[in-house]
């Protein structure tokens, strides 16, 4: 195993960022590299009672030998980025590509003034937009022009590859989720750009011959913020009583909810090429599985719902969360060879 991509198969808020804090203890990544967005998307990761809400670093921050990297496809804010790297002393362990675009004041101010994205289409008012939009008209800034970051921009590709050719392990961090992609998600309910596996490599600079796996994250039940379709939503008062009342990390917002859905995980898997498959929430949907870390100690109903994912799509579920530390978690890749 030297490259693993990871990527959400819903709607994003999958909890990607508990799978991917797990994966960088236990399998001690050289690196961890961040493709996706930009900061619209928040990782929340619980390490050791504490809790880390992360927007622009990768979720592989708490293991602190691994060496944390933004891909060229990813838009950076500055401040945001700063204050995490301060947050975290990371002043040492972090590289950012020098093509990175920049996400400045005035492109959080359109985001946040535009009508139709903050009303229908549900925007972050993270900046993303615009600043992919001058991205593509080639005036945006990038990072190699912003003097606040010249000590941590580097050529990213290039370090990510030869740690690949190396044989070192490599995680790539993907964002948000499958169905809110530009090109495969619900349109016009979307993200800026293309969130699934084959962007996520573009966006760090790996071929598609540089990975080894691809893990798609699924939550035991699915959720999504803002507008757009989300077949079997329930109402929040049922979904409260059944304890799926969230909130989104980033904007606050509480996120609609609904049942597992094992069309759109089949399609997920499909549109990411997927090799495994990780879940998590899962001691939500089965309270009595809270902590565990052997599969053989999951009730019958818990098992025949791995059985019923693994049969929809055709993929195994080597990870299983079951709750929302770091290391409350029941791994099989070992057992499934994988490891």
């Amino acid at each position: 195993m030297t490259c693993t991509v990871i990527v959400g198969g819903f709607f994003g808020d999958e909890g990607k960022g508990k799978i991917m804090s797990y994966l960088s203890l236990k399998d001690n990544p050289k690196i961890a590299v961040r493709g996706g967005v930009g900061p619209n998307a928040g990782h929340t990761v619980v390490f050791e009672g504490k809790e880390f809400k992360l927007r622009m670093l990768p979720s592989a921050i708490i293991n602190k030998s691994t060496q944390l990297m933004i891909g060229p496809g990813v838009l950076v804010d500055p401040n945001v980025l700063l204050r995490e790297i301060e947050t975290f002393s990371a002043h040492d362990r972090v590289k950012v590509d020098r093509q990175c675009g920049v996400i400045e004041e005035k492109h959080i101010e359109m985001d946040r003034a535009d009508a139709y994205l903050k009303g229908k289409i549900g925007t972050t008012g993270t900046g993303c937009g615009p600043a992919n939009v001058d991205r593509v008209k080639r005036v945006g800034k990038v990072c190699r022009d912003i003097e606040s970051l010249s000590k941590y921009v580097d050529d990213v590709p290039l370090l990510v590859n030869e740690a690949i050719a190396k044989g070192e392990t490599v995680h790539v961090e993907g964002t948000q989720g499958t169905f809110i992609s530009l090109f495969h998600g619900t349109y016009p309910f979307v993200t800026s750009k293309d969130v699934t596996a084959s962007a996520i490599c573009s966006d760090v600079g790996i071929g598609p011959k540089a990975v080894d796996d691809v893990i798609v994250v699924f939550k035991a039940y699915v959720t999504r913020v803002g507008g757009g379709d989300l077949p079997g939503e329930l109402p929040p008062e049922e979904a409260e009583k059944r304890g799926w009342l969230e909130k989104a990390t980033v904007t606050g917002r509480i996120r609609r909810s609904a049942p597992f859905n094992f069309d759109l995980a089949r399609r997920a898997v499909m549109l990411n090429s997927a090799t495994q498959i990780a879940i998590t929430k899962f001691d939500v949907l089965f309270p009595e599985t809270k902590n565990l870390r052997e599969f053989s100690r999951l009730p019958s109903e818990a098992k025949k719902m791995i059985d019923r994912i693994e049969d929809a799509t055709g993929v195994p579920v080597t990870i299983i969360s079951t709750g929302a530390e770091a290391e409350a978690t029941i791994d099989r890749r070992k057992e499934l060879g994988f490891l």
